[in-house]
């Protein structure tokens, strides 16, 4: 199901980043663009487990060789306070200490490891070590994309389900009130402006387990993916986009197509 991509004028309504890959959302009012970059200051750092292949000096790598929410549901009730300049981040979940790191710093990154390691399910490969690849998002893709999500797809999708389901689940970076249910899908190659930024839309998201897990409890309560499979024939959420000319973006900014 999809709607008709660029009749309305979205607003931007959150936007998010993510500093620790898999390690907690950070709500911001504006971030600045760059071309050919990810989100500011998101996914700067992500924490390898012990069975993790990695190059030497390490590089972007795939997913699975690093603790992210699939692995472990508890990860995704992480909340975080950040100070980009510091490059310092404050964590809290429901069942672990408030705690600030420097991950940069190896004491800081070995506390982290250990804040961390509760939240780990003891049969897989433990933590072992933070990762930072200066210039190099460490997101799931190794392409510099930012992530968008529409409102409007997320009410749809919570009214089917019957479950009020937060935008955290989607650990998306920039989050569109105003467009049309699931018209974000057919915006797929095409470019859009927001402030003074432009991007283009490359592919969409698919998702995984990680999904089906409450921010606020760190607890599966609901099964996302076989709601999306269901009731669209398909497991997509949101849309990455490349950002083709820099610029600011601000809560409120239109999202013209």
């Amino acid at each position: 199901m999809t709607g008709r991509a660029g009749t309305d004028t979205g607003l931007v309504a959150h936007l998010v980043r993510h500093p620790i890959k898999s390690g907690g959302y950070e709500h911001v009012d504006r971030a600045v663009l760059s071309p050919g970059a990810a989100f500011p200051f998101d996914r700067v750092w992500a924490v390898a487990h012990a069975a993790a292949r990695l190059t030497d000096p390490p590089g972007w790598a795939e997913k699975l060789q690093f603790l992210r929410g699939w692995g472990s549901s508890e990860l995704m009730a992480i909340a975080c306070t950040s100070d980009p300049q510091a490059r310092r981040v404050t964590l809290s979940h429901p069942r672990r200490p408030i705690e600030s790191f420097q991950p940069d710093n190896p004491s800081d990154a070995a506390r982290l490891i250990e804040w961390l390691r509760p939240l780990w399910p003891a049969n897989r490969p433990e933590p072992a070590r933070v990762i930072a690849v200066p210039g190099q998002a460490m997101t799931d893709q190794d392409q510099p994309l930012v992530s968008i999500n529409s409102l409007s797809s997320l009410a749809d999708l919570s009214a089917r389900m019957g479950h009020d389901l937060s935008i955290h689940r989607w650990r998306g970076n920039i989050w569109v009130q105003g467009w049309k249910p699931w018209a974000e899908l057919d915006l797929i190659g095409r470019e859009i402006s927001i402030g003074t930024a432009r991007l283009r839309v490359e592919e969409p998201i698919g998702r995984c387990r990680a999904t089906g897990a409450n921010p606020d409890t760190g607890q599966q309560d609901a099964d996302t993916m076989a709601a999306l499979e269901r009731h669209y024939g398909h497991t997509d959420f949101g849309v990455f986009a490349r950002v083709i000319k820099g610029g600011s973006i601000a809560l409120g900014d239109e999202v013209h197509a």
